[in-house]
């Protein structure tokens, strides 16, 4: 296989700015394991990007998997890959993995990458912002079509996580008059490793929800349904614990968390979660309740159900296609649904909690050796292909 090049951008940022690591960043974390031994690290910005050593990339990459975070040792490998670069346009001839969204707007990278006979291979997770820019950040929209269009006319190929996603894809490159680059559907594996259950973190019997606190991810609905569970049953009432920063456009959440009496004491709000601290969570609590309104792909009900926690979600295409039958789906709008469902898991001997623990029993935790191996046999046919014109215009799928 060709060299492989793997942009870090993003998670060297988010390292050096000491922030946990996101989906999207377990998913680069995942390619620096499978890639890393043999890669070379690729650092962008606004377009531009420079080559690490191979020595700089080793260390880089050790860095990331770390859990200890050094800033200072990772400024220096970012001020030595400068350096080089004003020196001399080192790297090429290989194939450029890109695993977050960041940064795929430019012409320019996919220019440079060219001049040097890297073909760029793109993830692409989601078209959230495109699709749903009432739940995202004011310009986002604009901002993420530039990125989308430009991907599907410079991109030599795509890895996307799910059907559903690709279905968006398609629709969007049709809508937009668009080449369709040839690609894969790879679906993605738990982020966070399996940890030993650990100690019960609290006594009471809680439900948690994981995820940057933001207006999709309808933590103010289930606040509102955590405020009736209140009222109804009191101190009996089980626990919601809320694990993730508070992201944008989240006001109406923040003041229920800050501001609703009847909610204080009932709700347990944990940023900062470690993955051990998150296993322990997850392990021992009645279901992990993930009612978005939409996904690109929805990570934590894989980690849940590995872990064998069982899941509420909102009844989304995606959710069946990654989960099959085994969660329990609502719409993300029925309250009185959810407040049965989460009452009825909340019993002590609950059948239907039990039931799903059943199915549980015989759902196929997906692995990133299959991502891979579907991955690598994509990358495979890229590579034996000499002009991208040839390419055939079909998406192998898992």
């Amino acid at each position: 296989m060709s060299t492989i090049f793997l942009d870090i951008s993003r998670l060297v940022f988010r390292l050096y700015k000491g922030l946990l690591p996101t989906g999207i960043d377990r998913v680069g974390l995942a390619y620096i394991e499978r890639y890393g031994s043999r890669a070379r690290a690729v650092l962008s910005g606004r377009g531009f990007s420079t080559f690490l050593t191979e020595r700089d990339s080793q260390h880089a990459f050790d860095l990331l998997l770390s859990s200890i975070r050094s800033r200072s040792a990772l400024r220096k490998i970012v001020v030595r890959a400068c350096t080089n670069q004003l020196r001399s346009q080192n790297g090429g001839r290989g194939i450029l993995l890109h695993t977050s969204h960041n940064g795929m707007e430019y012409p320019r990278y996919y220019g440079t990458m060219t001049k040097r006979d890297i073909r760029s291979v793109f993830m692409v997770h989601d078209l959230i912002p495109m699709t749903h820019a009432e739940y995202c950040r004011p310009g986002i929209d604009e901002a993420h079509r530039r990125r989308i269009h430009t991907v599907l006319q410079r991109a030599d190929g795509l890895i996307v996580n799910s059907t559903a996603t690709l279905d968006e894809l398609a629709t969007e490159a049709n809508r937009a008059g668009l080449p369709l680059p040839p690609g894969v559907v790879a679906h993605l594996a738990p982020g966070n490793a399996l940890h030993a259950p650990g100690e019960r973190p609290i006594e009471a019997p809680y439900f948690v929800m994981l995820g940057t606190i933001e207006p999709r991810k309808n933590h103010w609905f289930m606040l509102h349904v955590w405020r009736r569970l209140v009222e109804r049953l009191g101190a009996a009432a089980p626990k919601l614990v809320v694990i993730g920063n508070r992201g944008w456009e989240c006001e109406n959440a923040v003041d229920m968390l800050e501001r609703c009496s009847g909610l204080q004491g009932a709700v347990i709000e944990e940023s900062g979660c470690s993955d051990e601290r998150l296993a322990a969570w997850f392990h021992h609590a009645q279901a992990l309740l993930f009612p978005s309104f939409v996904e690109g792909f929805g990570m934590p009900i894989i980690e849940a159900l590995a872990m064998g926690t069982p899941v509420i979600a909102s009844d989304l295409p995606v959710f069946r296609e990654i989960a099959g039958d085994t969660p329990d789906f609502l719409d993300p709008l029925d309250g009185p649904g959810w407040l049965s469902r989460i009452e009825a898991y909340a019993r002590p001997n609950s059948h239907e909690r039990a039931a799903q623990l059943a199915k549980i029993e015989a759902f196929r935790t997906p692995t990133w050796q299959e991502h891979f191996s579907c991955v690598d046999r994509f990358l495979d046919t890229l590579h034996s292909i000499n002009q991208p014109a040839a390419f055939p215009d079909i998406l192998r799928r898992v």
